[in-house]
């Protein structure tokens, strides 16, 4: 009784307030996208954070939510996905303008790159709605999900995120790949401990740490090589092609480097395989459902 008389006290105008603001980063972004001033951003957030008693939004660039924020950032999400499927439901397929959904979806770069895409592309058509697509790496996603940014996550968190469900997608596997002139100057001699530890290796980013796991497993020490960092998918894949050091890449696009020749598997038959999960909200959704559904049969084609 205690949690329906908090939610009735909120205003579903200042939580979209709230959303608007974390996800475009600044009251005047948000000013824009609600066609207000940003000084009616100001007092919307102003009343709520006093109705709550908390600060909701550090004023920085970009804004964000804080502890006490996030909650609401994540109620006013559900809220707006509910309250569009149930004027969609109540108006009927004749109903004229419904207004516009925005989904957030955070997905991990690979899948991003490969499988994920031909997932919404196999949703209906439905002009309303549009998806909000954020890219983390898939052992940092969940993240967003547990800050009420997003509403479904494609993760390598298996246990489910508080008010979540999960389920298991598959696994994305992995062939380590360099040009032949790196395999001929680094691993003339297969991939020692002394080599691994002097060839230049290719990360996505600084929370990539796929690479330097398969170095402890091949070697069974930690090893610190030197270090490319290359934080897109075609551009990594293009930085092995080119020579400028090994790198795991996703068995979709090795497969081309390979059959083309531009590409040498310096590690045969020992492949690395990450778990995926899908986590979203526990709601009684038909958009959460459709693309839950979407996502878990592109993913049964795609994954290990």
């Amino acid at each position: 009784m205690v949690k329906l008389s908090f939610v009735s006290a909120l205003d579903s105008t200042q939580l979209r307030t709230l959303a608007a603001v974390v996800a475009e980063g600044s009251f005047e972004a948000a000013a824009r996208l609600l066609h207000i001033t940003p000084s009616a951003v100001s007092q919307r957030i102003k009343a709520l954070e006093e109705t709550v008693g908390q600060v909701l939004v550090r004023r920085q660039r970009p804004c964000d939510a804080t502890g006490a924020g996030r909650p609401l950032l994540r109620l006013a999400g559900q809220l707006a996905l509910l309250e569009r499927e149930a004027l969609a439901d109540a108006r009927g397929p004749l109903g004229g303008d419904r207004g516009r959904t925005r989904v957030a979806v955070v997905v991990n770069a690979d899948s991003l790159a490969t499988w994920f895409p031909a997932a919404l592309a196999r949703l209906p058509d439905q002009p309303e709605l549009s998806f909000d697509l954020r890219q983390d790496d898939q052992d940092h996603s969940a993240e967003l999900l547990r800050a009420g940014a997003v509403t479904a996550a494609v993760t390598a968190q298996r246990e489910a995120v508080q008010g979540c469900r999960v389920r298991r997608l598959g696994a994305m596997r992995y062939r380590a790949l360099a040009a032949p002139p790196v395999v001929e100057r680094w691993f003339a001699d297969g991939l020692t401990r002394p080599a691994l530890a002097a060839a230049p290796v290719v990360v996505f980013d600084r929370k990539d740490r796929v690479q330097h796991r398969f170095l402890r497993t091949v070697t069974g020490q930690a090893l610190d090589p030197p270090v490319h960092y290359v934080p897109s998918v075609p551009a990594f894949s293009a930085a092995i092609r080119l020579g400028l050091g090994w790198g795991l890449v996703p068995e979709q696009i090795a497969e081309g480097d390979l059959a083309g020749g531009h590409c040498v598997d310096i590690a045969p038959g020992r492949t690395v395989d990450i778990p995926l999960y899908w986590q979203h909200w526990r709601l009684d959704s038909q958009v959460l459902a459709a693309l839950t559904a979407a996502v878990c049969a592109v993913a049964a084609q795609a994954l290990r």
